[in-house]
């Protein structure tokens, strides 16, 4: 053999070895990865006979990615509870961190109370946000009002711990609202964090509080001071933005509170309170409507809900009812057509039915629920209202009756009743549109001013559509 097949034999031996080299080297890494995956097969076999088919979707639900959901308008509260630089001579910190832990826990009780979301306690801060996960326009009030229980829950915790004068637990708070963006983990078990400017600045303002005290930006405040007893904290620098107005809580004030004293919402605080959920309600019925009203509703539509309730707020108020009574009557008026998603017939009966089922939710008194629901049944056909509010509301339902567009609305009610065999021709409907308003009175003395010299005009120019 010669020099040179020599060498050709021997580079030929070199690269075989090398490539049985790395042949023995991927083997070796499948080898590995085969076991991982052998053991975590064998894992998820232990998993699913420890847990079931269903907890091990849930697991797996849970391994997914967070997500993220934005919110327009949420209120952010630090609360930082100093008491560790205080502590009394012969109290050990085991003793120490039982107290920390029965305050924290009253805290977790206040914001659930109020419909907020616990975010996360670090330490002795303890941080929450109303208006997530449920939107709502109330939560810059349910934050305050939570912050106001808890210092005063702090304050005769520590009256009945030690008496007066030897506190050793501070409490300081700092509120801000704006927009957040969230993110979700979890699925039995939902956890929100949030982040944003909100929270930073909340965090801030919470950080050049005093102590006893709680501070809320003037975004919040614009949004409480009709509740709250406020005075002028000071001026928060705002990195490239305008310096930050601050204000503090002094507590309730005092025509909303029980015995004037700032701590304990009366009953004039609920209704106020009432009359601005009112707008949370309204969003959740007129989406229901929209969504489930049938599609031959051509007069008892969206619009028909949103003109009663308009109409008896100017009705109540011209005929002098109070706070309550609006109330109570734009709750009934919301309410009235919502059981025509689910029938025609007897509608409404089942809108009293899904009144009782959601207002308790509100804070609605069954006293409150009972008086709606009977405002609700006077607007059936023939209107007989028992007092001034089921006037009020008959005379709302049927307010068109007086209006200058009556034959285009009348129209609409032709063709829903025609959509389900309920009417037959048009020149019929005029007939008894003729014979239905001749007969019509309305009750109140503000709907009989504003609606009842065109409702003869009305009569007038349907007599000259009706042919023999």
């Amino acid at each position: 053999m010669t020099g040179t097949n020599t060498e050709e034999l021997v580079r030929r031996i070199a690269r075989l070895a090398k490539q049985n080299q790395e042949l023995e080297d991927v083997i070796k890494k499948l080898g590995k990865q085969n076991e991982r995956l052998s053991k975590e097969n064998e894992r998820l076999k232990a998993l699913a006979e420890r847990a079931g088919a269903g907890e091990l979707k849930d697991a797996a639900e849970a391994l997914k990615p967070e997500r993220s959901l934005k919110f327009n308008m949420a209120t952010v509260l630090f609360a930082d509870i100093h008491g560790f630089s205080k502590l009394v001579e012969g109290m050990d910190s085991s003793s120490v961190m039982d107290e920390l832990d029965e305050i924290l826990f009253e805290f977790d009780a206040i914001v659930k109370k109020y419909n907020i979301e616990k975010i996360k306690t670090i330490g002795d801060t303890f941080m929450c946000a109303g208006g997530i996960p449920e939107k709502n326009i109330t939560n810059p009030v349910d934050v305050v009002m939570a912050a106001v229980e808890m210092k005063n829950h702090l304050e005769a915790y520590e009256m009945i711990k030690r008496g007066p004068g030897n506190n050793i637990w501070d409490l300081k708070i700092g509120i801000h609202t704006g927009p957040v963006t969230a993110s979700v983990s979890g699925k039995k078990k939902v956890n929100y964090d949030i982040k944003g400017d909100t929270v930073n600045t909340a965090s801030r303002v919470e950080s050049v509080s005093e102590k006893g005290s709680v501070v809320i930006s003037v975004m919040t405040y614009e949004l409480v001071k009709e509740f709250f007893e406020c005075e002028y904290f000071g001026k928060l620098p705002v990195k490239y933005k305008e310096d930050l107005q601050m204000y503090l809580v002094k507590g309730l004030k005092p025509e909303f509170s029980v015995d004037g004293l700032g701590k304990v919402p009366n009953e004039a605080f609920r209704i106020k309170f009432g009359l601005i959920q009112f707008t949370d309600i309204q969003e959740i019925i007129l989406d229901k409507l929209e969504k489930e009203l049938p599609s031959y509703l051509f007069y008892h539509n969206v619009k028909h809900t949103v003109d009663v309730v308009t109409e008896v707020e100017l009705i109540g108020w011209a005929e002098g009812c109070s706070d309550e009574e609006i109330l109570l009557l734009k709750t009934a008026a919301l309410f009235h057509d919502a059981g025509h998603t689910v029938a025609y017939d007897n509608h409404e009966y089942h809108g009293t039915v899904i009144a009782r089922q959601m207002l308790p939710a509100y804070n609605y008194s069954p006293e409150q629920i009972e008086n709606i629901c009977s405002i609700i049944m006077a607007t059936k056909l023939p209107p007989k209202p028992g007092n001034l509010l089921e006037e009020i509301i008959c005379d709302s339902d049927l307010d068109y009756l007086g209006r200058s567009d009556f034959i285009p609305v009348s129209n609409t009610l032709f063709e829903e009743l025609k959509a389900q065999n309920k009417m037959g021709s048009l020149n019929d409907w005029n007939k008894l549109q003729v014979k239905f308003i001749s007969g019509h009175q309305y009750f109140t003395q503000t709907a009989r001013s504003l609606r009842e010299v065109n409702k003869q005009l009305q009569i007038e120019r349907i007599q000259s559509l009706i042919t023999e």
